[in-house]
C-alpha cells in the first residue's frame, strides 16, 4: 500500500511540480544558479566563521546544511538509483540539482526573510514560518511541521543508522547492535549540545569528510582516464532510454533520478531553509545563494563521483542481478583501490551519516518549535532527542524496507506542500532578489526592510 502511494505520488504529482518550481525559479530569475555562481564562493569567504551573539554564521550555516544532505544518498542511494533506473539516473539528478540550486536560493531567501527571534537569543525558521507570516496560513504550517518531524526526524534518520551500521558490519565484521549503541552514544553528546554544537562539530567534520571522499573518487577517475567518456556516454544514453536493458528505460531513469535527486540534496523539500533562517547574514539573498552551493556539492560533485565509481566499476553489469546498494558502491571501489576500498566506504559512510543525524535532529527540534512554545518547547525538544536515540539502536538491526517506502511517501507529501507554498511566494522571493542584485556594489549589500512595502518581518530579526 506504502509502496503503491508513493509511486502514485512521484510519478503523477511530484517530479512535475518539482521541475515546473525549478523552471519558474530560474528563468524568472534570469538562471540566478549560474548567474551568481562565483558570487556565491565570494559571499561565503566574506562571511564570518564563527557563531555570533545572533546566531551561526553563513558558513557555518552552508556546513551544517552539507552535513544533512551528504549522507547515505550520496552512496547507497546513488547506487540504488543506478541499479533500479540505470547509469541513466545521474543525468536526472543533475537536472534536478541545477534547477533545484534555484529553488534552493528563494526557499532558503526566504526563510531568512521571515525568520523569528526566540527568547532564547537563537533564530527560527523555514517553511512553516513563510507559510504562518508571509501568506498568513494555519494548517498548512502545521502539516508541514508534523510531515518533517516524522519524515526527517525519525524516518531519515532510522535510514541513516539502518545503512551505517550495517556497512560497518560488512566491513569491519563488528555486529550491528555494538555499533548502534556507539553510534548512539556520539549522537547523544552532538545533539544534546543543539544547533551551535552541531554546526561547531559540522564545521570541523564537513569539510574533511568531503574533501577526502572528492580524493578517492579523483584517483579513482585518474586510474580510469580512458574510460571516462565511454562511462558519460552511457549515462546520457541511458537517460534516454537507449540503453533499455540498464534498469528499466527512461521512465525508471527519471523515477530514480528524481527520487535519490531529492533524497540526497533535498532541493525543493523545505529542509534547509530550517537552517538557513539561523544564519546572522547582511541580506536575505546572500543565504540562498550559499546555501545552492550546497545542493552543487551534494549532487554535482559528489553523487557524480559515486555514480562514476560504479559505472566503471566491473562490479556493475548493466541489466544483470547483483549486489546492490551500499555493498555496490564498496564492492566497486573495492575493485578499483584494493580491499581497503570497502573500509574507506564504511568509514565515509559512518561520517556522512553522524552528520546528516544531527541537521535531522535539528530540523525535527524546528518543527517542534512551531508547535510548542516556552518551558514545553524544551520539554518536548528534549523528548524527541530522547527518542530518536532510542530509535537509532533499534533502527541499527531492524530491516528498514518499509520504513524506506514510508520515508518516501512522507518526502514526498512534504516537498509537495512546500512547492505549493514556494510558487505562491514567488512574487516576494523575486522582489527580494531585484533589491538584492539593485544594492549589489561589488560586495554583500546589507537588507532594509523598509524597501519591500507590505511585507511584514519581524523587526528583531532585522
Amino acid at each position: 500500500m506504502l509502496v503503491t502511494l508513493s509511486d502514485w505520488l512521484w510519478s503523477y504529482l511530484l517530479i512535475g511540480s518539482l521541475l515546473l518550481v525549478g523552471l519558474r525559479c530560474s528563468i524568472g530569475s534570469s538562471w540566478i544558479q549560474l548567474r551568481f555562481f562565483g558570487r556565491m564562493f565570494a559571499l561565503l569567504k566574506s562571511g564570518r566563521t564563527g557563531s555570533t551573539e545572533r546566531g551561526i554564521s553563513g558558513f557555518q550555516a552552508l556546513v551544517v546544511s552539507v552535513a544533512g544532505r551528504v549522507g547515505g544518498g550520496n552512496i547507497a542511494g546513488v547506487a540504488v538509483a543506478i541499479t533500479l533506473g540505470g547509469p541513466g539516473a545521474l543525468f536526472w539528478m543533475w537536472l534536478i540539482a541545477i534547477l533545484g540550486m534555484a529553488t534552493s536560493v528563494f526557499e532558503c531567501a526566504l526563510a531568512q526573510l521571515f525568520k523569528r527571534k526566540l527568547a532564547d537569543d537563537d533564530f527560527r525558521g523555514g517553511p512553516a514560518y513563510y507559510m504562518h507570516f508571509g501568506l498568513g496560513w494555519r494548517w498548512l504550517p502545521l502539516l508541514y511541521s508534523a510531515l518533517l518531524l516524522i519524515t526527517i526526524g525519525l524516518g531519515f534518520n532510522a535510514v541513516q543508522a539502518y545503512s551505517v551500521t550495517h556497512s560497518v558490519e560488512s566491513a569491519f565484521g563488528i555486529p550491528t547492535h555494538l555499533s548502534g549503541w556507539v553510534l548512539t552514544a556520539v549522537m547523544t553528546v552532538v545533539v544534546f549540545g543543539g544547533i551551535r554544537r552541531v554546526a561547531i562539530f559540522s564545521e570541523v567534520i564537513v569539510p574533511i569528510m568531503v574533501l577526502g571522499y572528492f580524493a578517492l573518487a579523483l584517483l579513482v577517475l585518474l586510474q580510469n582516464i580512458d574510460a571516462i567518456p565511454a562511462a558519460f556516454a552511457s549515462i546520457l544514453s541511458s537517460a534516454f532510454g537507449l540503453e533499455q536493458a540498464a534498469g528499466g528505460g527512461i521512465a525508471a531513469a527519471i523515477n530514480q533520478g528524481a527520487r535519490r535527486g531529492l533524497f540526497s540534496n533535498e532541493a525543493g523539500l523545505g529542509t534547509a531553509p530550517n537552517v538557513a533562517a539561523v544564519a546572522d547574514i547582511a541580506h536575505p539573498v546572500s543565504q540562498g545563494l550559499i546555501q545552492a552551493l550546497s545542493v552543487f556539492i551534494d549532487t554535482l560533485v559528489l553523487c557524480t563521483c559515486t555514480a562514476l565509481i560504479i559505472v566503471l566499476s566491473p562490479v556493475y553489469q548493466p541489466g544483470s542481478a547483483g549486489v546492490e546498494g551500499i555493498a555496490l558502491t564498496q564492492l566497486a571501489l573495492a575493485s578499483h583501490v584494493g580491499p581497503w576500498g570497502e573500509v574507506l566506504v564504511s568509514l565515509a559512510l559512518v561520517m556522512f551519516a553522524v552528520s546528516s543525524i544531527a541537521y535531522n535532529c535539528y530540523l525535527g527540534e524546528n518543527s517542534i518549535a512551531y508547535f510548542a512554545d516556552g518551558h514545553y518547547r524544551r520539554f518536548a525538544i528534549n523528548g524527541f532527542r530522547v527518542a530518536v536515540m532510542a530509535l537509532i539502536a533499534w533502527a541499527s538491526v531492524q530491516d528498514l524496507g518499509t520504513v524506506f517506502s514510508f520515508s518516501d511517501l512522507t518526502m514526498g507529501l512534504l516537498a509537495v506542500v512546500n512547492l505549493l507554498a514556494l510558487w505562491r511566494l514567488y512574487p516576494i522571493g523575486i522582489r527580494l532578489l531585484k533589491d538584492f542584485e539593485m544594492h549589489w556594489q561589488g560586495s554583500e549589500p546589507r537588507f532594509d526592510p523598509s524597501r519591500l512595502s507590505g511585507i511584514k518581518v519581524d523587526p528583531n530579526s532585522w
